[in-house]
C-alpha cells in the first residue's frame, strides 16, 4: 500500500466562489436585504446591520464554506413534520 499514487485536490479548486470570506449568495442576499432596509428605513444604521449580518456569514462559512446553500436545501427539502416536537426529529409514523 505504500506505492498508492495520490493527486492532490487543492481546496480552491472544490470551494464556491467567495467574497470577503462569504459565498457569492450569500453576498448578493446580504446586499439586497441592506438596500432595502435602507430604503425602507432612511437610515445609515442599515449598513451596520450589514456588517453584522457579513459577520455572522463569514463565522459561518469558516468550517463549511456551503453552509448556507446546506441550511437552505435543508430548510426547503425536509419541512419539519407535527410530532417532530415528542420524537425529536422528524418521524412520520406515531
Amino acid at each position: 500500500m505504500s506505492n498508492l499514487a495520490t493527486d492532490p485536490i487543492f481546496s480552491a479548486l472544490t470551494r464556491p466562489q467567495m467574497i470577503g470570506g462569504v459565498t457569492y449568495s450569500f453576498a448578493v442576499a446580504n446586499l439586497i436585504v441592506t438596500l432595502e432596509l435602507f430604503l425602507i428605513t432612511r437610515s445609515p444604521f442599515a449598513f451596520v446591520f450589514a456588517a453584522i449580518a457579513h459577520g455572522i456569514g463569514f463565522v459561518g462559512c469558516v468550517r463549511e464554506p456551503r453552509f448556507f446553500d446546506i441550511w437552505l436545501t435543508k430548510i426547503s427539502r425536509c419541512p419539519p413534520v407535527r410530532n417532530a416536537r415528542f420524537w425529536r426529529a422528524n418521524v412520520y409514523r406515531p
